[in-house]
């Protein structure tokens, strides 16, 4: 695999404020995504796998000009300055973001065209072209374009009683140029068919008429049968065109009432933002180009001419059509610690010992095990639970409405702002306010992140604490999919301390004293600081170790700076964005960076410092970010006991340390380096390893 490219060449500098010594933060989302795109090259992943990251990286993409580009723009337009620690103003940012992210969409659909659908093919899974129709498909394909399609199009010549319709956001449309006049005598040398949402991108071809799992394009299907739709007139051109908006939410907290109603006004605005990015098909003739651009107000920096269909992430469609196990991640069943082969007892076994659970290699449902056997014990009185991101059937939804039904005192902390969810919290908040729960919407300006769960339950002794504690959401199915690490306990300390957070969030009050969980936007970055300074003056006998998915909050980068500079040894995992420079002389010698891209994606976030001796560590919801430590409420937890300290460090960061096999390793000039060495050399990969320990269904 190539290295990745770098922003620029290691700096010469004069301060640690100096901005050579940063990256740039959209530079370095985009070079996440190479390492991404390298999955689906990469022959150790699965043909269907492979398919699958190609989809992913588009689904970022869309993502990233949706949020960060579209900033970008904004800033541009109101003649912002620089901003970020590197500096990189607004122009300068958009250029480079936009050299990158072309090159990245190129290697994509150079992947898809020369890689994957010759070896889909080769497995008996084809998407066919027009001219591969055999004569008995292009039958069924014409009744299902009468009967599932031709009903739901409306085609629009362009003209003064029928002006440029509202495309939506990332919806497929068709450019149609025509030639002649209609019945009205009307000539329009241009018109617009959208495809509907509802139908699919991607139409299997029934199994009697092929001979292997065959596929067409909708876009196929429409182009085939365009014709119908303007009897009379010829078709000179079909070209397909997406356009990609802005998708920011603007809710003014301090200034409304009610922030659910609020965003539920807002939400049906948002796939009609400003247009961000214009992507077309390399065949679209210059004045279809340069007339779209006009309308859509876009530069030629937003225009995306692409050798393939506009939509790659419709392709994951395939990947659930197709039944083909062994083109897949061979499947695992989650391990279960002895403490939760018994589930009905929870509680008794967290009075006796905390529970540590590292997902995905370690199963879930301990987790729903506990809200569940908290909704149905007569003796729980009450559940405190924060909502980022679930899915809409989620079952700990249900175990909280069940509870309220039951009598108990339930409150749930749903963050409407959790951007891309709004809708799906917003029914979520409906549905749980109609049984009686208490919702609360989070703190003005601020997110909840944080991942919590309490329950109070009547004992012998008076009412006994329970919690739960994550790094990643109350998400069941990106359980099996993300590294988090969870911790259920019954410490009265850490319990009571998040018993006053809620009281906190909840209610109005100075931030409280808490005694031992971290907070921001309060206590989280200046015990952050103070730990690395700590290790700072220990100077060679210091050692910080931290896994984020991000690192860019440049106070924190320029602790870490001095404490390198004063000898520390410092290893950061840092899966996606990182504005620090690793190994420059002088400044960052003693700190590596390396970030794991594999089947799982990496989502914990585990802090260690050495301490002189005495070693803390703490797992948190919160990445290094200026957002996560100033905007956002988030909790770090100490890992208190010392066999559940010793498993931390061991899994989630020196097994990481020790991975050749997904990493990749950050250079002082800021490119990525692969560090397995070529496809068939024996390589050690953490995420196998655990695999390997927990796998109920391996035999092992």
């Amino acid at each position: 695999m190539p290295e990745s490219s770098a922003q620029s060449a290691a700096p010469l500098v004069q301060s640690l404020e100096d901005p050579a010594l940063y990256f740039n933060r959209d530079l370095s989302i985009l070079e996440f995504n190479r390492r991404v795109l390298a999955l689906a090259d990469d022959p150790h992943v699965p043909l269907l796998d492979q398919l699958r990251y190609l989809t992913i990286v588009s689904s970022n993409l869309d993502e990233f000009f949706e949020v960060r580009m579209a900033g970008l723009l904004q800033r541009r337009k109101f003649g912002a300055g620089p901003s970020g620690p590197d500096m990189l103003g607004p122009n300068k940012e958009i250029e480079a973001v936009a050299q990158v992210a072309h090159e990245i969409i190129a290697e994509q659909y150079r992947c898809l065209n020369q890689r994957l659908l010759p070896a889909l093919a080769k497995e008996g899974i084809r998407l066919l072209r027009r001219r591969e129709w055999r004569a008995a498909q292009r039958r069924w394909i014409s009744n299902y374009f009468q009967t599932e399609v031709l009903p739901l199009l409306t085609p629009l010549s362009l003209d003064p009683a029928h002006p440029f319709p509202k495309v939506q956001n990332k919806g497929l449309n068709f450019a149609i140029v025509l030639e002649g006049q209609d019945a009205y005598g009307r000539r329009s040398p241009i018109a617009i068919v959208q495809a509907p949402r509802i139908l699919p991108r991607i139409i299997q071809i029934p199994p009697p008429l092929a001979s292997h799992s065959d596929f067409v394009f909708l876009s196929s299907i429409i182009h085939e049968y365009v014709q119908l739709l303007f009897p009379g007139l010829k078709i000179q051109g079909f070209y397909q065109f997406r356009v990609t908006r802005n998708s920011e939410l603007f809710v003014d907290e301090e200034e409304v009432d009610n922030l659910l109603d609020a965003l539920a006004d807002e939400l049906p605005m948002r796939p009609f933002g400003e247009a961000v990015r214009l992507e077309v098909a390399n065949n679209c003739p210059r004045e279809v180009i340069e007339y779209l651009l006009r309308h859509f107000e876009l530069g030629e920096d937003s225009l995306y001419a692409l050798s393939g269909p506009v939509n790659l992430a419709r392709l994951s469609a395939i990947i659930d059509m197709v039944v083909r196990p062994d083109l897949l991640f061979s499947p695992f069943l989650p391990g279960l610690p002895p403490a939760c082969a018994q589930p009905e007892n929870i509680f008794a076994q967290l009075r006796a010992e905390p529970i540590l659970l590292h997902h995905p290699f370690q199963s879930f449902n301990p987790v729903l095990d506990f809200i569940r056997q908290a909704a149905s014990d007569p003796q729980v009185i009450g559940i405190k639970q924060t909502l980022y991101r679930t899915t809409p059937d989620s079952p700990i939804i249900d175990a909280l409405m069940a509870a309220a039904m039951a009598g108990k005192q339930v409150t749930a902390v749903v963050e409407l702002k959790a951007r891309f969810d709004e809708a799906n919290n917003i029914r979520m908040a409906e549905r749980l306010e109609e049984v009686g729960v208490q919702v609360v919407y989070g703190v003005v300006n601020h997110k909840v992140h944080a991942k919590m769960m309490l329950i109070l339950r009547r004992e012998e002794d008076g009412i006994r604490l329970y919690g739960h504690l994550g790094t990643g959401n109350y998400h069941s199915r990106n359980a099996r999919i993300y590294t988090d690490l969870s911790l259920l306990t019954a410490d009265p300390d850490i319990t009571a301390d998040m018993n006053d957070l809620f009281m906190h969030i909840t209610g109005m009050g100075r931030a409280p004293q808490l005694r031992c969980l971290l907070q921001s936007p309060f206590t989280l970055f200046d015990a952050l600081l103070d730990a690395i300074e700590t290790e700072t003056r220990h100077g060679p006998e210091g050692r910080i170790i931290a896994r984020v998915n991000a690192l860019v909050e440049p106070e924190l980068i320029r602790a870490l700076y001095r404490a390198s500079q004063a000898g520390v040894e410092i290893d950061l995992i840092v899966r996606g964005a990182c504005a620090l420079r690793p190994g420059i002389p002088g400044i960052s010698e003693h700190i590596r960076v390396r970030s794991i891209v594999g089947r799982f994606l990496e989502h914990s976030r585990a802090y260690y410092f050495g301490n002189g001796g005495h070693p803390k560590l703490w797992i948190s919801s919160a990445d290094w970010m200026g957002r996560n430590l100033f905007r956002r409420l988030e909790v770090a937890v100490p890992i208190l006991d010392p066999d559940l300290r010793a498993r931390v460090l061991q899994e989630t960061l020196q097994l990481y340390l020790e991975d050749d096999c997904n990493a990749w390793a950050m250079r002082p000039d800021g490119t990525y380096t692969f560090l397995r060495k070529t496809p068939d050399t024996a390589c050690t990969s953490a995420q196998d390893r655990l695999l390997a320990q927990y796998d109920r269904s391996n035999p092992a």
